[in-house]
């Protein structure tokens, strides 16, 4: 872990710091070490012992936290489409969801709702929850999550009509930056029915947004 990453040619210092002459070739250096240069720059020793394995288990954790790199919707769904006659509307609501802020990678966490119309298929419930992990656990925008969990359910399921709903908080506005502590995102994405009929809409919306009291 001690080894160091060098770059020896350098142009002029912009604010007190060398200035690359063209960008190092980090392609050589394991994670690990680029973790243990990251902690140097921040002023720490990656050799103490609290953070002897500090690199390893950043490493270990960046993988499972952008696992959904290695996931694809249509593997992930897999035989779980069922023969259904069922025409009215299905809601899922308040799937856990984490993911990591592409500008500054930190986390954002929330609800997903995700409400489709069948088409002769029903999809099994758990299949939606593994859904949302595959575009949850990249680096991400909101924005794009929304899109993408809603396309994705479009493409494989093939209902009449599919809408979902994300609402999150976002760590790089609570702990950096403006600091706001109780702001809350929330972003949809409609397809189909939901598009194109505003009363399929405001239900799906309505249902969505609506808070129940827990089961028991």
């Amino acid at each position: 872990m001690s080894d160091s990453i060098v770059t020896t040619s350098v142009s002029p210092e912009i604010d007190g710091d060398p200035v690359p002459a063209s960008a190092a070739d980090l392609s050589g250096a394991s994670f690990e070490q680029l973790v243990a240069e990251m902690l140097r720059r921040l002023g720490e020793d990656p050799d103490r012992e609290g953070l002897l394995d500090t690199p390893s288990r950043v490493r270990k954790s960046m993988q499972y936290l952008t696992r959904g790199y290695d996931l694809r919707p249509e593997e992930t769904i897999g035989t779980a489409l069922f023969q259904e006659r069922h025409h009215n509307m299905i809601i899922v609501k308040d799937i856990e969801m984490y993911s990591l802020c592409e500008h500054h990678m930190l986390p954002f966490f929330g609800k997903v709702h995700l409400a489709y119309i069948p088409d002769g298929h029903i999809l099994g419930l758990s299949k939606v929850a593994r859904l949302v992990e595959v575009f949850a656990r990249r680096l991400q925008v909101q924005e794009r999550l929304t899109e993408e969990i809603a396309q994705s359910f479009w493409d494989v399921v093939q209902p009449q009509g599919v809408g979902v709903v994300i609402e999150a908080h976002h760590l790089c506005m609570m702990m950096r930056g403006v600091q706001k502590q109780n702001s809350s995102t929330i972003t949809s994405a409609v397809r189909g029915a939901f598009m194109e009929d505003q009363r399929t809409r405001d239900e799906f919306l309505r249902l969505c947004t609506s808070r129940q009291r827990p089961l028991g």
